[in-house]
């Protein structure tokens, strides 16, 4: 089932230093539940798309359409971005609850309390509730961001390279959160990524984009079974067709 169809979404920017054309013709199809990686190139445009899809970009053509085939609302669509961006003055469950609580339809305070327990369990955060977010690892950091981000039942998950910044260990053990995360919720991810081993051992699409201006190059189907080991040489020959499609542009 489809969730997210974009055709032709161009974006160009002008300021008084310069204008440039990020985004020319980007197509392509998202479907339920789905763990799909964009990469490219630095600087092509991979960012834009998602604040596009997330309202906090405009386009300047193209349409981006839901499941029902309307304009697609970014209210369906939560994001973690690179930096966690929690509330310093607020505890792992405020933050978590934070918007829930903005919700225009009031929820009760017992419903948002069993919400955020459920999510406190499903990134194992449960025993730092209390505690503000100074005191936690970059790693439960982007734990805690998640959750919040889940937090409001989105139907896409954008997150913008939002490991990047972790030890390798962490990184490793967060994407397997995102997968046990997708199993059991069913939430499709749309996630940046400039590494090709976290696309491949993440995502069951890699959507590879071009030089600026962007265009969709090539679309990578990863059909192996989980758990995934990228020393197999099935791993190895993919991730080095990614590295060669972004490097080359």
């Amino acid at each position: 089932m489809q969730v997210l169809v974009l055709k032709g979404i161009s974006k160009r920017f002008c300021d008084d230093q310069a204008e440039f054309q990020a985004l020319s013709d980007i197509s392509c199809v998202i479907h339920k539940g789905e763990i799909v990686c964009l990469m490219g190139p630095s600087g092509c445009g991979k960012s834009t798309v998602l604040r596009i899809l997330s309202g906090l970009e405009s386009s300047d053509s193209g349409t981006i359409c839901g499941s029902d085939g309307d304009v697609f609302d970014p209210v369906h669509t939560a994001m973690v971005f690179q930096e966690h961006g929690l509330f310093p003055w607020l505890s792992v469950y405020d933050n978590i609850a934070y918007g829930l609580r903005m919700k225009v339809r009031k929820i009760p305070q017992k419903q948002i309390a069993q919400k955020v327990h459920d999510l406190l369990s499903l990134v194992h955060m449960e025993e730092f509730a209390n505690v503000l977010p100074h005191q936690l690892s970059g790693g439960m950091k982007q734990r805690v961001a998640v959750a919040r981000a889940l937090a409001i039942e989105p139907e896409i998950l954008l997150m913008d390279e939002p490991f990047s910044a972790l030890d390798p260990f962490s990184r490793h053990e967060l994407q397997d959160e995102v997968i046990r995360i997708r199993d059991t919720l069913g939430t499709t991810f749309f996630i940046v990524t400039h590494n090709p081993e976290e696309a491949v051992y993440l995502g069951d699409r890699i959507i590879i984009l071009s030089k600026r201006p962007s265009s969709v190059r090539k679309e990578i189907e990863v059909s192996s079974p989980r758990p995934r080991d990228l020393a197999e040489p099935e791993m190895i020959h993919l991730v080095r067709e990614v590295t060669g499609y972004v490097s080359s542009g």
